[in-house]
């Protein structure tokens, strides 16, 4: 078999692979893991499923792809909240806004929950999140070593995976009950990245 990786790229063969992933990601979004089957992506993107094998190895390489794709669209937005904040009082303070706007955004809650259990079930499908969930962390900490040099050298690692930890863990308290104290919760949250 033809290894992956060394499959030469061209611009029509790039979009057929993107093709195919926003297809999974859409089957994926409407009815889970079972629904993203390589003849129902394949009819999706309007393609022939032997592009599946070719672009992907086969179904377990496609749902990597996929589960790549909607962590991206489900974690990128609060990396990004973070990363272009002028400082951690704007990055809590737009993730508080923000927070009841990401539960009413069906598609992603719903992709948030198909990747929790595909990664419960699928060892491969786990290690994709698992890498991805660690990048935001790795990100997240070496911001806070820049504003706070004189930390010590554990802290930022412990302070980014308690509040990744906390933001996912509000987000699923929010979705079950919208009259949750997220002032509280975001003002805790401020005090523990403003403490030097």
């Amino acid at each position: 078999m033809t290894n992956l990786v060394d499959r030469p790229s061209s611009p029509r063969g790039d979009r057929r692979r993107e093709q195919l992933v926003e297809a999974g990601v859409d089957l994926l979004c409407e009815n889970g893991w079972p629904a993203v089957t390589t003849r129902a992506v394949a009819e999706r993107a309007g393609t022939n499923p032997g592009l599946i094998h070719y672009h992907f190895g086969g179904l377990p390489g496609l749902h990597a792809a996929i589960a790549g794709r909607a962590g991206d669209l489900v974690i990128g937005p609060v990396v990004s909240t973070f990363a272009d904040a002028l400082d951690q009082g704007v990055a809590v303070a737009t993730m508080r806004a923000l927070l009841p706007h990401t539960t009413d955004d069906e598609r992603a809650m719903r992709l948030a929950v198909e990747l929790i259990a595909g990664a419960t079930r699928d060892p491969a499908l786990g290690e994709v999140l698992k890498d991805q969930l660690r990048q935001v962390r790795t990100e997240f900490a070496q911001r806070l070593r820049r504003l706070h040099p004189t930390w010590p050298a554990r802290r930022p690692d412990g302070v980014a995976t308690l509040v990744t930890a906390l933001i996912d863990g509000l987000v699923l308290h929010y979705m079950v009950d919208p009259a949750l104290p997220l002032d509280d919760a975001f003002a805790v949250l401020r005090d523990l990245l403003e403490e030097s």
